[in-house]
């Protein structure tokens, strides 16, 4: 056992140092949340430190992926004419259905990071993998399902996001580019799934490594297959959505030899033989599925949100799609803080140390504040060159520098709001925000979007009002339920016993 362990790669942190937490330690139900010290020998360089640790491979991981995701639509968009264009608004029409499957899928990832770091805080191992097995087994199963749905009904959920204000042209390459991510679909749903596990007990410099070279090989045949070089065919927007199945699927193939070389906390191994276990399955749907229903929400009304936009034609459309690419690349940095956060608050409350998963949110919360700031200055400075990398049209550059300073605007609270869920998911406390989302996204976006551009005529920068609200709103009902305190008392099944 000893040898085992040495072949082991361990993540340690200052969690590591500090002793178990006892009975004595849990708050009574209902009493406030208040404020907690550093323990004896602990400083905050050393959380601060954690929190990089963690948050760093995570970032530099979002954001290489999120730069391909910019090099297709760069590459799309630099097609001749009004191809560029109709290229560009094809490649955001499907993305919504192929994000509403991929986040349903990794809506219950969410639920086997917060246990793996549970179980990684304990220290027990064998409990840990058995939630990565029990993930696997579902996971697989739906992403088999959302593959075929999406294949036979490719047509009809391009449709539904395009409305009828979209040229036929645009519609015809949205409806190909999806139906090729959806023949690469279950490869990435199961990266998806052993990138969670392995968050989960901290080690996010792997799947880095692994995203990292899937990116490049996405770029690379980016080039080949969009303009035809070197002897591959000039394929266009199919070109672009087969180089990203390509780069998924090697993606999938390195992590699967990371997950089966048994040198990581958490490993699969086909010689133990595989046994449903409730408890596991339970807490995992227990605290997966509110994320799953946050994700229903969140699509639902982003497709209510795009229908509002698409209904202002190609050009409107076409510049919302830039300036939300260019807004999922400021995400990168509170979704890597997040992702620490949900590790640290995760692997904490697994050690009954409440006092670590605050000081852990706190600290995480100071470091994103500070990027967040200082990535909304770069934005507003340099909005014109950012939408003009996209698309030479004028008229897609002005209005796009227009909406990027209400980008610039949102990144604060945006970060704050973010960071603060990642604690609410390590504790696995998903039920509120999913209610949030219902309110926010579905209430407050959509219908404030067709107030301000059906009703007051205010075009593409009403859309993005609304967008501003439904963030701010966001954040102020995500921080107050964290101050109520109510994530301490949330136990998995055998800790019930």
């Amino acid at each position: 056992m000893a040898e085992n362990e040495k072949k082991v790669k361990i993540i340690h942190t200052t969690l590591d140092e500090v002793p178990f937490g006892t009975e004595k330690d849990i708050p009574e139900p209902g009493s406030k949340l208040g404020r907690y010290e550093l323990p004896d020998g602990i400083t905050s360089n050393m959380l601060y430190k954690d929190v990089l640790r963690i948050a760093w491979p995570s970032l530099i991981e979002l954001i290489l992926t999120q730069l391909t995701s910019m090099a297709d639509q760069i590459m799309v968009g630099r097609l001749p004419g009004t191809l560029g264009v109709q290229a560009l608004s094809a490649v955001g029409l499907s993305t919504q259905p192929k994000f509403l499957l991929m986040t349903l899928v990794q809506s219950l990832n969410i639920g086997g990071t917060a246990m793996v770091a549970r179980y990684r805080g304990i220290g027990d191992q064998k409990k840990a993998n058995q939630v990565l097995k029990q993930s696997v087994f579902v996971n697989i199963i739906l992403a088999v399902f959302f593959a075929i749905c999406g294949v036979i009904f490719a047509e009809p959920m391009i449709r539904l996001i395009a409305g009828k204000n979209i040229s036929d042209t645009t519609f015809a390459y949205g409806v190909t580019y999806f139906k090729i991510q959806m023949y690469g679909f279950v490869p990435i749903a199961m990266t998806f799934t052993f990138t969670a596990a392995l968050r989960g007990c901290g080690d996010t410099k792997m799947p880095m490594i692994y995203n990292t070279i899937a990116n490049v090989v996405n770029v690379v045949f980016n080039y080949l297959l969009i303009y035809g070089k070197f002897g591959f065919p000039e394929m266009d927007v199919a070109g672009a959505s087969l180089a990203t199945v390509i780069g998924q699927t090697v993606a999938f193939f390195i992590a699967a030899g990371v997950i089966l070389s048994k040198t990581r906390f958490v490993y699969f191994d086909f010689k133990e033989r595989f046994h449903f276990d409730r408890d596991i399955f339970n807490d995992v749907v227990k605290i997966g599925l509110p994320s799953m229903m946050e994700q229903l929400f969140m699509r639902a009304g982003i497709i209510i949100y795009t229908r509002t936009i698409t209904g202002l034609g190609d050009i409107a459309y076409a510049t919302h799609q830039v300036c939300m690419n260019i807004q999922s690349m400021s995400f990168m940095i509170g979704m890597a803080f997040q992702n620490a956060n949900t590790t640290l608050s995760g692997q904490s409350l697994g050690k009954r140390r409440i006092d670590m998963a605050w000081l852990y949110n706190k600290y995480t919360k100071r470091l994103g504040l500070i990027s967040a700031v200082l990535l909304a200055t770069a934005i507003y400075t340099f909005s014109g060159t950012l939408v003009g990398l996209y698309n030479e049209n004028t008229e897609v550059i002005r209005l796009g520098s227009e909406i990027l300073s209400m980008v610039a605007i949102m990144q604060p609270f945006q970060n704050q709001q973010f960071i603060t869920n990642g604690a609410l998911r390590g504790a696995g406390d998903t039920k509120f925000s999913a209610m949030v989302i219902f309110v926010t996204v579905l209430g407050v976006r959509s219908g404030m979007a067709i107030l301000f551009v059906n009703f007051l005529h205010l075009g593409l920068k009403g859309a993005w009002y609304a967008l501003v609200l439904d963030q701010g709103i966001r954040t102020a009902l995500i921080l107050w339920h964290y101050q109520t305190g109510k994530w301490r008392f949330i136990k998995l099944s055998d800790q019930k016993r």
